[in-house]
């Protein structure tokens, strides 16, 4: 990856596109947003897959990241709590926890900041007629 400098900020050129990077959120998205946003997708796109291979069909899935900041350690992130909402068909919510285990150990952003980010998930399961 290789970053820019810009009048206000960074600019990354990726394959799927450029992304301004700033502290100022009127110039680019914010360095936590983009943390959060990268624990949160990693987690989700794991969950999903992990979903599927166990053939459990659902028809949403929403996250919902909640971060708990430091002021007094450079607004470090103390903690993020991710709130999944599950919309499917005969939801079992034992299984689901199970698997969300199992994403949680192979989700790299997870693993990445284990030890100095705390990490919760909660489900909650909406089931369709």
């Amino acid at each position: 990856m290789d970053f820019y400098l810009k009048e206000n900020g960074m600019r990354a050129e990726l394959p799927y596109g450029e992304i301004d990077i700033s502290g100022n959120e009127d110039y680019g998205y914010r360095p936590f947003q983009l943390m959060v946003a990268s624990i949160a997708g990693c987690s989700a796109s794991v969950f999903r897959k992990i979903l599927e291979k166990q053939r459990t069909e659902i028809a949403d899935l929403q996250v919902h990241a909640e971060v708990e900041r430091n002021s007094e350690e450079a607004n470090r992130i103390e903690k993020i709590t991710l709130k999944y909402t599950v919309k499917g068909r005969r939801l079992d919510p034992e299984k689901l926890y199970k698997n969300m285990e199992i994403a949680r150990k192979n989700c790299s952003m997870i693993r990445s900041v284990e030890g100095s980010i705390t990490i919760e998930e909660h489900i909650d399961t909406v089931e369709l007629s």
